[in-house]
């Protein structure tokens, strides 16, 4: 997997490719301090995953993330950064990120890193914490859904993948999937990140 690397303390960007690129799995094909050389180096190596900071010069990884969805799509990008605001972080989900950890939680970068490539949606366990402290919770039976699918939509909220649903209720993922495909219908929305933003933003 290759990703790039936007943080502008050089400290913690060492840190990060000593931790990233330790397995052998993922490598880092260019780094940069602040949120407009991300989009310029997104263009030039079409990464795996983007790896973004939130507060950067020249352009903060918020409005980087913005202009890289501008130009895919289908990008994936992964916001690491130190803070834990509420509002970065229903911005970031809103606007396509496909997750949101803390630095401090370094042990969970690698797997976060390869849980987006994959397509899943990741949330720290604190990012999960902050939103259930501090964002209402939507009225999801107003939607016209099912108590199965409204469960579901509460574990995509708190970050879980298909598997860990599937383990949780008893179900296959096949099932899992097949609900989600429902839900998303109902809900018109994307994807699981606009899920999981439905979940903590709707009232």
């Amino acid at each position: 997997m290759n990703i790039i690397l936007a943080d502008d303390d050089k400290i913690v960007e060492t840190a990060l490719k000593t931790i990233i690129e330790a397995g052998g799995e993922i490598k880092i094909i260019a780094t940069c301090d602040n949120g407009q050389d991300a989009v310029e180096l997104y263009k030039k190596h079409s990464p795996n995953v983007a790896l973004l900071d939130i507060r950067m010069p020249k352009m903060t990884g918020i409005d980087a993330a913005k202009e890289i969805q501008c130009l895919d799509p289908n990008a994936k990008i992964l916001f690491l950064t130190t803070f834990d605001d509420s509002e970065y972080i229903t911005t970031a989900l809103s606007i396509g990120a496909k997750g949101y950890i803390l630095k401090q939680d370094y042990e969970s970068i690698v797997p976060a890193l390869k849980a987006v490539e994959a397509g899943q949606t990741v949330l720290g366990g604190e990012i999960v914490q902050k939103l259930s402290t501090n964002i209402s919770k939507p009225d999801l039976k107003k939607w016209n859904l099912a108590d199965k699918e409204v469960e579901i939509i509460a574990l995509v909220g708190q970050g879980l993948n298909n598997k860990e649903i599937a383990k949780a209720l008893f179900l296959s993922e096949g099932t899992v999937r097949n609900y989600l495909s429902e839900i998303l219908r109902k809900l018109d929305l994307r994807d699981r990140t606009q899920l999981a933003v439905f979940y903590y933003k709707s009232k």
